[in-house]
């Protein structure tokens, strides 16, 4: 989602850029003033810039490359200048020298989004990941600041936080969204996520009803709240009806078919959850998954299959205690 929201954002950049330039270009030589030289000086910056712009269009990249240098002879703190700059450099795979104009452009211009957002995918390119996170994260707040009420933007930016497990920062975003639209089901969801890890489960749950009363078929919510219900060990009839009707819209969704196995081991029939939960760990390879397998298999007094599930959930998260315990736990259990 965040290298979608860029593309999109450095494609706004880019005919942005070229209006605020010539408008920062042109309105110093409509004025009645006595900078003469300063006015010729800009003059001839634009004649290079549009000479520059005209050969990065037409392929010439070297040609826009030595004149976009030569509009920065005469007007080196011009940020749009080094962004395209920055981009000719792009284009002939310099990164390096990107990284450089780009940096430049932020310098003189600190309120532009464009740069940043830029820099961010280069950044995660090169597997740079703290520098990345920054940029993108400097890119989305001055967005957030350029366009006020665009959703979009703070959802974007929600999402950054989450994934840096900055849940506070996260749970601001999506208020924020809600002030704006309230009937917002994506905030509301992730609201609810949030909350959930925030161990907040009744704030949880009713940002999830509100999902499903604005869009009842909303299946990640259907699934959400139905499999709470299951780990709670209550309302398994409801969890049932909502975990059923999220698998009804997304029928091969491992998590969902995780959450109808979890529910029948919750019910006791460990059969039929053992039937669902092997299908789910063939679509979704995740610990959680092949912890309720081994539970499943524990039930129906296979230990060596018991034992093999909790092992393959400890190869992809080792930090389960309660995992371990089980494993330990075998020891102790007589076939």
């Amino acid at each position: 989602m965040g290298i979608i929201f860029f593309k999109r954002l450095i494609g706004y950049c880019i005919r942005r850029y070229k209006e605020v330039f010539l408008l920062c270009l042109f309105v110093p030589l409509s004025l009645n003033t006595q900078a003469y030289a300063f006015e010729k000086k800009l003059a001839r910056s634009l004649n290079h810039y549009i000479k520059g712009s005209f050969a990065e269009k037409s392929g010439e990249i070297d040609e826009s490359i030595r004149e976009y240098k030569r509009a920065l002879k005469t007007d080196y703190r011009n940020s749009v200048i080094h962004s395209n700059l920055a981009s000719s450099y792009l284009k002939k795979n310099n990164v390096a020298k990107a990284i450089k104009e780009l940096n430049l452009a932020v310098k003189f211009d600190p309120e532009s989004v464009e740069p940043h957002a830029i820099l961010a995918l280069l950044y995660f390119a090169q597997d740079k990941i703290n520098e990345a996170s920054r940029e993108y994260e400097v890119a989305l707040k001055k967005a957030s600041e350029r366009e006020p009420k665009n959703t979009e933007i703070y959802k974007s930016l929600g999402l950054f936080y989450l994934r840096q497990r900055r849940l506070q920062a996260a749970e601001n975003a999506y208020r924020f969204i809600l002030e704006i639209s309230s009937n917002d089901t994506d905030a509301h969801f992730y609201l609810g996520s949030i909350y959930e890890e925030m161990s907040r489960r009744q704030a949880a749950i009713e940002e999830f009803k509100k999902v499903l009363e604005i869009k009842p078929d909303h299946a990640e919510a259907l699934n959400y709240l139905g499999y709470i219900y299951v780990q709670e060990d209550r309302q398994l009839d409801q969890a049932e009806i909502m975990i059923k009707k999220a698998l009804e819209i997304e029928p091969d969704n491992g998590a969902y078919i995780d959450s109808l196995g979890w529910l029948y081991f919750k019910k006791g029939n460990y059969l039929e959850a053992l039937i669902h939960l092997r299908r789910a760990v063939t679509l979704v390879f995740d610990p959680v998954i092949f912890d309720h397998l081994g539970d499943v298999f524990f039930k129906l007094n296979d230990l060596e299959g018991a034992r093999a599930n909790w092992q393959n959930s400890l190869k992809l998260n080792p930090f389960q205690d309660k995992v371990k315990e089980k494993i330990k736990g075998l020891n102790n259990v007589k076939p």
